[in-house]
């Protein structure tokens, strides 16, 4: 009896079993159709993704790119701009500075305004100059000037010697004796020298010591003239 019911009991349970495995096997073939859409969903997205980040990488390498030419060409310019400076004066230099500055573009003047504006320009110059030396003159002290220059003796060469003749007039002969040692021989070497001198009052006899001093040219021989009598003859 236990046997036979329990046959029925699996009997009846095989029913519903059998019914819950069917629609299991339904919703299996859903959930597989399911999961193919939302992998193909989640792929889209992430090619989507890349894509955006691949475009990005794309851009970046073009703008280092031109940002390298820019910095090539910024450096083709300066040593093109130096070898175009090379050679010229510093007016033709100031000219191609002024020309490569960038400014705005000024009012459409005539060839009259124009030659005015410069003639402003020039009267604006001078009137700068003209107070700088203005300012310049007034902070100058006035000097006292170059003071005389003092009348002092040329040098003039001055001798003492005996008078050995006075017979000429106005003309006296003076011996000058001359005693040097030799710079070889260290010996005290004697020698004389005869001088004509101008006596203007025929002072000096012979045998005086008197002091001469050089003078311009009297006569043909006589450029010495008589100072003073140091010595009368005994």
């Amino acid at each position: 009896m236990a046997e036979e019911e329990k046959k029925e009991q699996t009997q009846e349970e095989t029913p519903e079993e059998s019914q819950a495995a069917a629609e299991a096997e339904e919703k299996a073939p859903e959930a597989e159709e399911q999961a193919p859409e939302a992998e193909a969903e989640e792929k889209p997205a992430e090619d989507a993704a890349a894509d955006e980040a691949e475009p990005s990488k794309e851009v970046d390498a073009p703008a280092g790119d031109a940002a390298e030419e820019a910095s090539g060409d910024e450096g083709g310019g300066s040593e093109d701009a130096s070898s175009d400076d090379e050679g010229l004066d510093w007016k033709a230099r100031r000219r191609l500075e002024r020309s490569r500055r960038s400014g705005s573009a000024g009012p459409q003047r005539s060839p009259e305004e124009r030659a005015a504006e410069r003639a402003e320009g020039r009267r604006s110059a001078v009137r700068g100059r003209s107070a700088h030396r203005r300012n310049r003159r007034q902070k100058r002290q006035a000097g006292s000037g170059t003071p005389p220059a003092e009348r002092r003796s040329v040098g003039r060469k001055v001798r003492q010697g005996r008078v050995v003749s006075s017979k000429p007039d106005k003309t006296i002969t003076v011996r000058i004796d001359i005693a040097r040692r030799h710079p070889a021989y260290e010996k005290i070497v004697r020698r004389s020298n005869t001088l004509h001198v101008h006596d203007s009052g025929n002072e000096a006899n012979e045998g005086d010591l008197v002091r001469v001093v050089e003078t311009r040219p009297l006569s043909k021989t006589k450029r010495w003239r008589l100072v003073e009598i140091l010595e009368k003859a005994k």
